[in-house]
């Protein structure tokens, strides 16, 4: 991701031989002869290219449809998702060009966005297999360094325009957080959502979360369900990471909330970290048939998983709170 940002930042090209372009070329020439089967090659060769966009999106539609095992729903689904692929293309066709924005400057300025998001995805992978504290200073150079081709810290011109002012605010905004970012990598923080987490007026809102007891191990876990079992004692167990942003907003914002927390009092709050990604904790998300972070799940008195109640990725403290409420423990 890194290799593919630079060519959008223009340091270096990336593009085929141009002896493949050329034979690309002349194909394409062949079949724009209007005819139905010149149209269905280009759809067909087309295809090869759109196919692999779409593959995650439609790996994700199809598990759902087969777990649902309703037939309409299935054709439906896959209908409506056909249509909104192709119905754009055919729009565009049909318009000759003229819905498409002319070629300009604006192409470039695409790009460096286009690389700056490929930057971001190479240290949100990163994240996973570098320390917190790494990861932490690397978005806050990712931050700090487009803010400043954003014109953050030149002076506009007289009689700007909108846009031109809308990309200095936002240039400002990433500037100012980056700043924030990078003080709290300099203070040993590793949480992005409370990059000053240890200067004083920070430490109230840190010190109102729950408390967990961690679980390294499916024995660990298997032994402090029965424990509370035998104590008539309900048990929520969190899956958390630290390269995980949506435990972090759980951890911040729902875990601190006061009725969150007054709903969770009778619980064992058991939290299993699998940051490291070992094998302990890859066989703790497969025992559950989780993939990853973040995952809440429940259980009762009796030490029976509430699977239906499990709440998968991040839900804010309302929200929370009312799943806490259908429980039936």
């Amino acid at each position: 991701m890194v290799i593919l940002s630079l060519a959008m930042f223009g340091f270096y090209h990336l593009e085929l031989p141009k002896s493949l372009q050329t034979k690309l070329h002349n194909s394409s020439e062949r079949h724009r002869d209007g005819s139905l089967w010149g149209a269905a090659i280009m759809g067909a060769l087309s295809s090869l290219i759109v196919g692999p966009c779409v593959a995650a999106p439609l790996a994700g539609a199809l598990i759902f449809i087969g777990q649902t095992g309703d037939v309409i729903l299935g054709f439906s689904a896959l209908l409506v998702m056909g249509l909104g692929m192709g119905v754009p293309l055919l729009i565009l066709g049909a318009s000759a060009g003229k819905l498409l924005p002319k070629a300009g400057d604006w192409l470039n300025a695409t790009k460096a966005v286009f690389g700056v998001i490929m930057l971001a995805v190479a240290i949100w992978m990163l994240s996973r297999v570098i320390p917190a504290e790494i990861a932490m200073l690397l978005w806050s150079l990712w931050l700090i360094l487009p803010s400043i081709y954003l014109s953050a810290l030149d002076p506009l011109p007289a009689h700007s325009s909108g846009w031109r002012k809308l990309f200095k605010g936002i240039g400002l905004v990433m500037l100012v957080y980056g700043l924030l970012l990078l003080i709290g990598f300099s203070l040993g923080n590793h949480n992005p959502l409370a990059p000053l987490q240890g200067i004083g007026f920070n430490k109230p809102a840190q010190a109102a979360g729950v408390t967990f007891q961690r679980v390294t191990t499916l024995a660990e876990l298997n032994q402090r369900i029965a424990e509370a079992s035998a104590k008539q004692q309900p048990v929520m167990l969190d899956f958390y990471a630290d390269w995980c942003i949506s435990c972090k907003e759980m951890e911040a914002y729902t875990f601190t909330d006061a009725t969150v927390k007054q709903g969770l009092a009778k619980f064992l709050l058991l939290q299993a970290d699998v940051t490291a990604n070992s094998d302990a904790d890859q066989a703790l998300l497969s025992h559950f048939n989780l993939i990853g972070p973040p995952a809440t799940l429940f259980f009762d008195r009796h030490g029976q998983e509430l699977s239906q109640q499990r709440v998968v990725g991040y839900q804010d403290a309302k929200t929370f709170a009312q799943s806490l409420s259908r429980l039936s423990l």
